[in-house]
């Protein structure tokens, strides 16, 4: 080997040892703040963002909808979606929850937002790590996760009024360990959650 191919090889492997080094001194010194009420570094929530979004594409591009308009289908997914989402994703109306604030990442409010099905399914199926987004997938079948996506689909469209109309039609949710029957009923809002609602249908 030449002898400055021998000094370029030095030179890589040398700054490679050193960067590794760097970066398990910084992970092992505690100086990242880990806590959710500290927003990340901007290069790290950027990384992170583009990981999830490609990572979750890539994974359910393949995916086949079924009729998502179909009445029964968004029916069984309104009752889910009240029992299981609405806490974290709010709901027509809803303007905040208890938890909400103090999650981090921000779920999206998906009253707000269309999101493609496919990448619905697989995010409601297999959850998020690092997030508050759990794999429901553990405890529901496809068919009801896809229930869910085609109400989600549908929340962009609907008034508070509508909503809770829906969510009071909706079967109960019998998935749902220790299930008191009582899922379709119409969820209780706070004072606040009665102003006009924002129609807006942002796309990812």
């Amino acid at each position: 080997m030449p002898c400055a191919a021998r000094k370029y090889l030095l030179a890589m492997t040398l700054a490679v040892v050193v960067a590794a080094a760097l970066l398990a001194g910084f992970v092992w010194s505690g100086i990242y703040d880990i806590g959710a009420d500290a927003p990340h570094w901007q290069p790290v929530q950027s990384a992170v963002t583009i990981l999830r979004d490609h990572s979750i594409r890539a994974r359910s591009q393949n995916l086949q909808p079924p009729n998502l308009d179909d009445e029964q289908r968004v029916l069984v997914g309104a009752g889910h979606y009240a029992a299981m989402c609405s806490g974290c994703h709010l709901a027509p109306g809803m303007k905040d929850s208890e938890i909400r604030p103090g999650l981090y990442p921000q779920p999206p409010e998906l009253a707000r937002v269309r999101l493609d099905p496919r990448d619905a399914f697989w995010v409601i199926k297999h959850g998020v790590k690092m997030s508050a987004m759990p794999a429901w997938g553990g405890s529901h079948d496809d068919d009801t996760i896809w229930s869910m996506v085609a109400f989600v689909h549908k929340l962009p469209d609907l008034t508070p009024a509508q909503y809770q109309a829906i969510v009071a039609k909706a079967p109960a949710d019998e998935d749902m360990d220790g299930d008191d029957g009582d899922h379709g009923a119409p969820m209780a809002m706070p004072a606040s959650a009665h102003d006009s609602h924002a129609t807006g249908n942002a796309h990812d």
